[in-house]
């Protein structure tokens, strides 16, 4: 079955009533069929950058500080357990409070990692959580990317004057620092915090925290010394819902819509959005056309059909790729693809298979020499059609 876009309402729907858009009953020539370009982006996005602007939200909004991950509170180990066998990052803190415990994982020049299982309080993702897939992991997702702020309170009087909704009616105020966090995006699943730093920098416990006495060894690899900082995550989007995404996370944050890569052959598109050329990248992966089934749909539908809208993966900057993958190989790390790309076209990169206790994809990605793009097509297209093997 195919689908409509109202080009008037920018609605989707599977068919029409008496030849109008069911939702603003617009007639021809609103009505098309529903594939995605970036055409409403272009005209889109200058009126978000205005709005910004206007609102005095430009250059408010910092760099990712932190991602929260959640786990099954009997997976929480195993889980903290994996990122330090196949990643650079080491165990920094570990502490619980009254609703959660946390094992902060921590890396140079990089985003730090909260992994976290809940003791107590309704889960406010479990409806992205229980998709036909993922239902088994009812309260496992990256949920939530965090980004640094000078001025907490402005952002909020900002945020909640547009209508923005948030966890708590107020701003977290701890000891050591100010947060914030949206509710879960229906778009993406994905909530949005935001920090303001006190004292120390980093130290994300507070004073109820009690520190947890969990042994969780890292192994003394050499290929891990490899595996650098957080380069990108990427967010399975609906592709009725893909401008949408993009447009949320720009008004959410100081971030831009950087560039699309289409591959038609997978009916999916890899969207790339930037803070600076330097800074973690927010990356947005939809269809070109919205799901009909998995046989014609693509592998980018077809996950989201079964897991819902998500973070698909997390990809890790790395040296020595060639030797690090075969070490991770070795050390028992099963992968969808081998490496692809090469130094003559710039970067090398390969997915892993998704972790049994987070459902995340580790990607491993080097950019050779004076290389200054972010993606190569060819590299796109491959990684995308090994990810159908989910």
């Amino acid at each position: 079955m195919g689908k409509f876009i109202c080009s008037k309402c920018m609605k989707v729907f599977d068919k029409l009533e008496h030849g109008r858009c069911p939702h603003c009953h617009a007639g021809p020539p609103y009505l098309y069929d529903f594939k995605n370009s970036d055409e409403f982006l272009k005209e889109k996005i200058p009126q978000v950058l205005e709005e910004r602007e206007r609102t005095g939200l430009e250059g408010l909004v910092g760099p990712l500080e932190c991602v929260i991950i959640n786990a099954e509170p009997e997976r929480h180990q195993d889980a903290v357990g994996e990122l330090l066998r196949y990643t650079g990052f080491e165990l920094d803190q570990a502490f619980q409070d009254s609703n959660f415990r946390t094992c902060v994982l921590k890396t140079q020049n990089s985003a730090d990692f909260l992994v976290r299982s809940r003791m107590t309080g309704e889960n406010p993702f479990t409806a992205f959580n229980v998709f036909p897939r993922s239902k088994h992991l009812p309260n496992t997702r990256l949920e939530t990317f965090v980004f640094q702020t000078e001025d907490l309170e402005k952002y909020f009087a900002i945020q909640k004057s547009r209508g923005v909704q948030f966890l708590t009616d107020e701003i977290i105020r701890a000891e050591n620092f100010s947060f914030i966090q949206t509710v879960p995006s229906g778009l993406t699943g994905n909530s949005l915090g935001f920090i303001q730093w006190k004292k120390e920098r980093g130290n994300y416990a507070s004073s109820e925290s009690k520190t947890l006495n969990w042994q969780i060894g890292k192994p003394n690899s050499n290929h891990l010394r490899n595996i650098k900082g957080l380069d990108h995550t990427a967010t399975r989007v609906k592709a009725e819902e893909r401008d949408a995404a993009i447009v949320e996370f720009m008004q959410l944050t100081n971030y831009n819509f950087d560039f699309a890569i289409y591959v038609r052959l997978f009916n999916s598109i890899t969207n790339v959005t930037r803070l600076s050329g330097a800074d973690f990248a927010m990356v947005f992966t939809s269809g070109i056309s919205a799901y009909v089934s998995d046989e014609v749909s693509g592998p980018t539908e077809k996950f989201i059909h079964h897991y819902c809208p998500r973070v698909h993966h997390m990809a890790f900057d790395t040296e020595d790729i060639e030797e690090t993958f075969s070490s991770l190989k070795d050390d028992g790390m099963d992968f969808l693809i081998d490496l692809v790309g090469s130094p003559d076209e710039g970067l090398k990169q390969t997915f892993s298979a998704p972790s049994e206790h987070t459902l995340l994809v580790n990607e491993y990605i080097h950019r050779y020499g004076d290389f200054d793009g972010f993606f190569t097509k060819s590299n796109v297209t491959l990684l995308t059609g090994a990810t159908g093997k989910q």
